[in-house]
């Protein structure tokens, strides 16, 4: 059976979530026989974003993560690979930004600079036989994955096992992006990924969330959750039936190929019921209502590649920096006059523009169909 924790944490005070992160992982007994061990303390950097700007996992949580590993005697090191360049510069960029500079200052841990590369085989994937990593986080024992909670424009909702994905290299994501542009196959490679890592434990900042638009373009959502959990599948089943996600891909998958079982779960802290939460605002890309059968089988597949959303640049916002054309996987944006122009045509609709650009410079376009089966 997995423990899923839940705890009120109304604001970013740094005692108070120190304080509460404690609480929370103490109760945790896949901890308790843990001797001296160095740990990866994953975190979520998506990209330069500043803390108050709910994209990345705040610093605060990240820094009573790694305080209670402390306390328990572990070497803690944290790290992400970001969209974009891999590299130490840009690295240095992004934990300064985000606040994980700070905590490495504050708490002495190490901060991740190494930018090499393994491969390696998952023994028991679905979809990718081979899978590149970021060499470093491989070389410690165990290790968290400290995600946000957030919708996003893909897969719905991003969170413990989604948060994994950066274990793989920069440029190298869109790669994956590209080989596994479905829906279902690029959930599949998530599990396959989260199942090869099998971190030890998860923690997720749902203090202030996202919703809408997602990772990035979403709007804050003031959720005041702190969660955790053993089994990263059932920590993200807690969340999404908190928040109005269920279905999501991730969670469908992990049902089909038995690596979640809802009825082992066994929660901590607030009583689930007594949590009285408006569903989240859904991405305007999102497709998680065909899983409901509410749309008949035979419009379907006319409906996800006839009048699925896609990605529009605004050229008022868009300053031509370039960064969406650099990390778009199957290279479908030029740059034209200092702006950003995608072709539609071979877009596979991943949204990694909308998930990268730093200007908030391209929205999710959707159809007046679209609009009128899924709502606003």
């Amino acid at each position: 059976m997995g423990q899923v924790g839940i705890l009120k944490a109304e604001e970013y005070n740094y005692e108070k979530v120190l304080t509460d992160v404690d609480k929370l992982l103490s109760e945790l007994d896949v901890l308790k026989n843990i001797k001296h061990s160095s740990f990866l303390v994953k975190t979520n950097l998506l990209k330069k974003n500043k803390p108050e700007d709910g994209v990345t996992t705040h610093p605060y949580v990240v820094e009573g993560v790694v305080r209670f590993l402390q306390s328990k005697g572990h070497s803690v090191v944290v790290g992400d690979s970001p969209g974009g360049p891999f590299n130490p510069v840009m690295l240095k960029s992004v934990y300064d930004a985000s606040g994980i500079s700070a905590v490495a200052e504050r708490t002495g841990c190490s901060l991740n600079y190494d930018t090499s590369i393994v491969e390696v085989k998952p023994p028991k994937a679905k979809v990718i036989n081979n899978l590149k990593l970021v060499k470093a986080f491989t070389e410690v024992d165990y290790v968290v994955s400290c995600a946000k909670l957030k919708t996003h424009t893909m897969m719905t909702y991003t969170g413990a096992v989604k948060n994994l994905f950066g274990m793989i290299p920069g440029v190298t994501k869109a790669d994956y992006h590209l080989k596994m542009n479905d829906v279902d196959n690029f959930a599949n490679m998530l599990i396959d990924v989260c199942d090869y890592v099998r971190p030890l434990f998860s923690v997720i900042d749902g203090i202030q969330a996202m919703e809408g638009d997602g990772p990035s373009s979403g709007d804050i959502r003031e959720l005041g959750l702190l969660l955790a959990g053993e089994n990263p599948y059932e920590l993200d089943y807690v969340a999404t039936g908190i928040t109005g996600l269920l279905a999501s891909p991730v969670n469908r998958h992990a049902l089909d190929r038995g690596l979640l079982n809802p009825e082992k779960i066994v929660l901590y802290g607030l009583n689930i019921n007594d949590l009285q939460i408006e569903p989240f605002k859904l991405p305007g890309s999102t497709h998680v209502n065909f899983v409901s059968g509410r749309i008949p089988e035979f419009v379907k597949d006319f409906l996800l590649e006839s009048i699925r959303p896609y990605p529009e640049v605004i050229n008022k916002i868009c300053v031509g920096c370039g960064v969406c054309a650099a990390n778009c996987p199957p290279k479908v944006i030029s740059m034209r006059n200092h702006k950003a122009v995608i072709d539609t045509t071979d877009c596979i609709r991943c949204f990694c523009c909308h998930e990268l650009c730093p200007e908030k410079a391209i929205k999710v376009k959707r159809h007046p169909i679209h609009r009128m089966v899924f709502g606003k």
